[in-house]
């Protein structure tokens, strides 16, 4: 995803057409004839990548939520032995990337997540669901009288704020992309001491 530094594949660039034009006028207001132009290939022609638009859905929605969770697992075996402050550091700065990187992602899943089908719908949010209590672990050893309920809902809080980014989007109401990770970054830190403050 947005940590990849070699070219991406074909596969990889219809996907990223396909949120950005998803996300831009919705699943059912884009063909894939329009899709395959966005890569310069016919729309038949994405039918050797993928079985049509629910597929390309489906691979995108469960595809983030697979990545976030593989990030911050091996954010987590990087850290071992480190303070949990430092940790909860790495989480918020591999989300951040997300947040920044794959906006898209972002509103596709707040618009098109019932377009599933049930079983991608269902893995999508038991991904989530693994995403969330882990980092609800990390909150929970950097603030250990922090009871798991509040912890839990810190870090929902938290997802909210950083998943924000795509309705920041006017010219000028953000600042460079390392100020807008900074402040990102500051904000969150803020939330989880503020939700510990009241524990």
């Amino acid at each position: 995803m947005a940590t990849r530094t070699d070219a991406p594949t074909r596969r990889e660039q219809i996907l990223k057409e396909a949120a950005r034009l998803f996300a831009e006028r919705g699943f059912h207001g884009v063909g894939v004839d329009e899709i395959g132009a966005a890569v310069g290939i016919s729309g038949p022609g994405l039918y050797r990548h993928f079985a049509g638009k629910d597929a390309m859905l489906a691979e995108l929605l469960v595809g983030i939520s697979e990545s976030l969770l593989t990030g911050a697992k091996r954010r987590l075996e990087e850290a071992e032995g480190v303070a949990p402050g430092a940790v909860l550091d790495s989480l918020i700065e591999g989300h951040i990337d997300f947040a920044l990187d794959d906006r898209p992602l972002i509103t596709l899943h707040d618009r098109e997540l019932d377009r599933l089908r049930d079983a991608d719908r269902k893995l999508v949010r038991q991904l989530q669901r693994q995403y969330v209590e882990l980092w609800v672990g990390v909150v929970r050893r950097h603030y250990p009288d922090l009871a798991e309920p509040a912890a839990r809902s810190a870090v929902h809080s938290v997802f909210g704020l950083l998943n924000s980014t795509p309705h920041l989007t006017r010219p000028g109401s953000l600042p460079d992309r390392a100020g807008t990770a900074e402040l990102l970054h500051r904000m969150a830190r803020g939330a989880f001491a503020a939700a510990a403050a009241g524990a």
